[in-house]
């Protein structure tokens, strides 16, 4: 059940509790076409927002095997792999799926508000 080494939970805010989350505009629904993906910084973190089959997901642009950016990856269905040493990514939560990955990465709620897309971010304490 779960996968590394009891990080999992701490990365992924899609299960944070909405009143724990502030929700920042990244882009307009008519920006980021079908199969088409975006990189944003918030708060200096780099963020990949994807538009699969009209469904946005978003995930922190660094791979947990190096630090390195993962974003530019290839996208397979619902996974990414990073471009520099392979590791594959579940697009829609940040579990890892192949090595040289051992830990899941950051993955973030998405919603829409009227046209515009929105990420939610843990609130600070």
């Amino acid at each position: 059940m779960g996968t590394s080494m009891g990080h999992t939970d701490m990365y992924n805010y899609i299960e944070v509790d909405a009143e724990n989350l502030e929700y920042v505009t990244v882009a307009e629904v008519g920006e980021l076409g079908d199969g088409e993906r975006l990189i944003v910084d918030i708060d200096d973190e780099p963020i990949a927002v994807f538009n699969i089959a009209g469904l946005y997901y978003a995930i922190a642009d660094v791979c947990s095997h190096d630090d390195g950016p993962v974003a530019e990856g290839e996208v397979d269905e619902y996974e990414i792999a990073c471009p520099r040493h392979g590791a594959k990514f579940d697009i829609r939560n940040g579990r890892v799926l192949t090595l040289p990955a051992i830990v899941d990465i950051p993955a973030y709620p998405v919603r829409i508000e009227g046209n515009e897309i929105q990420i939610g971010l843990p609130i600070e304490s």
